[in-house]
C-alpha cells in the first residue's frame, strides 16, 4: 500500500486509553507491526507506554511523524488534517466510517497521500496475506 512505504511513525489522533476502544486496538497493533505511535489526545497523558500529546501541533518539532491516523467524528477531521499539512506528514489516513471530503481534498492539494473509510489494522493484515 503506497501510503504507508516508508512509515515508521504514526500519530493516532482520538486514541483512547481503554484497551476495549477500536482507537486503542488498532494502535496497539500498530505498535506490534513495528510502527512507532505518537497518541494524540488532550485527555490522557500516556497510552501503550507512548507519552500522549494535545493535538499534532504539540508534539515537539524533532519527533518525525509520517502518517496521521484520525479517529474523530468526520465533521471534527478537517482541523486535524489542517494540522498534519502545516506538520509536513506524507500522508494522512481517516478510519472506518471516517469521510470528510474537504479533508481529504486539502490534503491531496497539499501533496499529502489519503486513505479514507479505511481500517489501517485490517488493511495490513490483508496485505500480510
Amino acid at each position: 500500500m503506497d501510503i504507508l512505504q516508508g512509515v515508521k511513525t504514526i500519530a493516532v489522533v482520538g486514541i483512547s486509553d481503554k484497551p476495549e476502544r477500536p482507537s486503542h486496538q488498532v494502535a496497539q497493533y500498530l505498535q506490534q507491526y513495528g510502527f512507532k505511535i505518537i497518541p494524540i489526545n488532550p485527555m490522557i497523558t500516556e497510552v501503550l507506554g507512548e507519552k500522549a500529546y494535545s493535538g499534532i501541533s504539540a508534539v515537539p518539532a524533532e519527533i518525525q511523524i509520517d502518517l496521521v491516523d484520525i479517529f474523530r467524528k468526520s465533521e471534527d477531521v478537517l482541523p486535524i488534517v489542517a494540522e498534519a499539512v502545516e506538520r509536513g506528514v506524507r500522508g494522512v489516513w481517516l478510519q472506518e466510517g471516517v469521510i470528510n471530503e474537504e479533508a481529504a481534498e486539502l490534503a491531496k492539494k497539499a501533496g499529502l497521500k489519503v486513505e479514507m473509510d479505511k481500517c489501517i489494522e485490517k488493511e495490513l493484515k490483508r496485505l500480510a496475506k
